[in-house]
């Protein structure tokens, strides 16, 4: 949820949004979604997985990402940072899709 707000509320130009109005969208995204967290131990392991790929600095948010749309057997994975997302390996470079 913290992905899409920041994504809302920082888009370039006419695009971008106010922080109601994006509380609003994730309202609705809440109603219509379930979310995925990792624990603890998963948690790790992500962290190491992406550590041994030599995931660094901000692209490790969405290596965790990946890791739970890997957990909820995710059939895409939307983004249009593709770049961060290639260095997860072929199972989440499977799933990538441009929207």
């Amino acid at each position: 949820m913290a992905e899409v707000y920041s994504t809302l509320t920082r888009m370039p130009g006419k695009h971008r949004i106010g922080a109601e109005q994006a509380m609003l969208f994730i309202g609705s995204i809440r109603k219509r979604l379930s979310i995925i967290a990792l624990d603890g131990d998963e948690y790790t392991d992500a962290l190491e997985a992406s550590a041994a790929l030599g995931i660094v600095g901000g692209a490790i948010c969405d290596a965790m990402l990946a890791h739970c749309a890997i957990k909820a057997k995710a059939k895409a994975i939307f983004s249009w940072n593709s770049r961060h997302y290639v260095q997860c390996g072929p199972e989440v470079m499977g799933r990538l899709r441009t929207p």
